[in-house]
């Protein structure tokens, strides 16, 4: 069954999109926990960061050159944080890998 995301990526649901290329895709979260939250996801379906296989080393360096292009676009000169949830208790609600973009306050540490 194809998740949130693979609708998101074939326009059966809709979505802000802010960046999209032939690998990935980058769109304004729907309940965002920052002035500016961006989700950056492949195109390809990988469920989450232990389904990874050694093929797709590149693909996941794009994912990052995509969120510091997505954070020049947004002129995010103040910084960003970038977080990768894995699993249930990683708080992954949706099993299709997905970097999270926040900014546009400062952000504490440790998060939740």
């Amino acid at each position: 069954m194809p998740t949130l995301f693979t609708k998101i990526i074939n326009r059966e649901i809709p979505a802000e999109i802010v960046y999209e290329d032939d690998l990935a895709l980058a769109f304004r979260d729907i309940s965002p926990q920052a002035p500016t939250h961006v989700l950056v996801i492949p195109k390809k379906e990988i469920a989450s960061l232990d389904d990874l296989e050694d093929g797709d080393a590149e693909l996941i360096g794009h994912l990052f050159l995509v969120v510091r292009n997505v954070a020049s676009q947004l002129e995010l000169a103040d910084g960003y944080r970038t977080v990768i949830n894995c699993g249930r208790d990683g708080g992954q609600t949706v099993d299709h890998i997905h970097i999270h973009l926040l900014a546009g306050r400062p952000l504490t540490w440790p998060p939740g």
